[in-house]
């Protein structure tokens, strides 16, 4: 892996810069990782997933008020879809993920988020509440598609939280986000908005809180597809996570306690 000292993109990516920032902050943006042609089909396939109904256990929109009920997130859509099992385990991401882990990566899970205009939010959270990798952490690449920002749901990221424990969360306000968890950040530490462009990847680190508002335009969707990885060290992962290697063969982790879907709808859990 090769890191630049001028900022300038090679094939390696991920700039020193960008790999410093990971290591202090928790978190680093690759600008335009994948071209605008290819995000284009990628909303294509998912738009026409969307038309053709249900997939039980992945997707399943039903007819409400709500948004979300609407246009739900998809799960796991690389279990059902080769064009998004293409995307999480895409060359790309993997020499980032390598650098920013320092070892090989396993592909955990696969998610699309619509968020369409009215959609609530996810209240501040940290992922590794959900996945458990036992030992080290998660980390998260979260592809842009469509220009993000605060107006229609963009993430904010805590710095500096990549350091610390799982909180144990309160509960978050239901009006705002779909998720139950709410981590309020640590004092002295505030969220940050990140903007991005279709075809950014922002990668952070699995105790990073963070999360993101509604969606208040009348007209813009925030949609984003996000993979989360493990480094091949880690021993443990819940249940709900099945692994594998960036070349598409299973690996079978230990289960670990206290996991579940990455961001959950009912009661908070503490990591106890």
């Amino acid at each position: 892996m090769t890191v630049t000292d001028n900022g300038t993109e090679q094939a390696a990516v991920l700039t020193r810069d960008g790999l410093r920032r990971f290591e202090e902050d928790g978190f680093t943006v690759v600008r335009g990782l994948f071209g605008r042609e290819e995000i284009d089909l990628l909303c294509a396939r998912f738009a026409a997933l969307h038309a053709g109904g249900p997939v039980p256990g992945h997707f399943e929109p039903r007819e409400s008020d709500d948004p979300l009920a609407a246009y739900p997130r998809v799960m796991h859509p690389h279990e059902i879809d080769e064009m998004a099992r293409q995307v999480l385990l895409d060359a790309r991401l993997r020499t980032v993920l390598e650098a920013l882990l320092g070892e090989e990566v396993l592909a955990a899970q696969s998610m699309f988020y619509f968020k369409p205009p009215g959609a609530r939010g996810q209240a501040l959270h940290q992922d590794n509440f959900y996945l458990r990798v036992e030992p080290g952490t998660c980390v998260a690449a979260w592809v842009a598609c469509d220009v993000i920002d605060r107006d229609n749901g963009g993430l904010e990221v805590v710095p500096g939280t990549h350091r610390m424990d799982l909180f144990c969360p309160e509960e978050a306000d239901a009006a705002t986000s779909f998720a139950r968890e709410y981590v309020p950040p640590p004092p002295g530490l505030a969220a940050v908005p990140v903007d991005m462009a279709p075809g950014d990847v922002l990668f952070f680190n699995g105790s990073v809180v963070h999360g993101s508002g509604p969606n208040r335009t009348p007209d813009r969707f925030r949609r984003s597809f996000i993979g989360h990885y493990v480094g091949r060290s880690a021993e443990r992962i819940g249940v709900y996570y099945r692994t594998m290697t960036m070349n598409g063969e299973r690996v079978r982790l230990a289960e670990s306690e206290g996991a579940g879907p990455c961001g959950t709808e009912f009661a908070p859990r503490g990591p106890h």
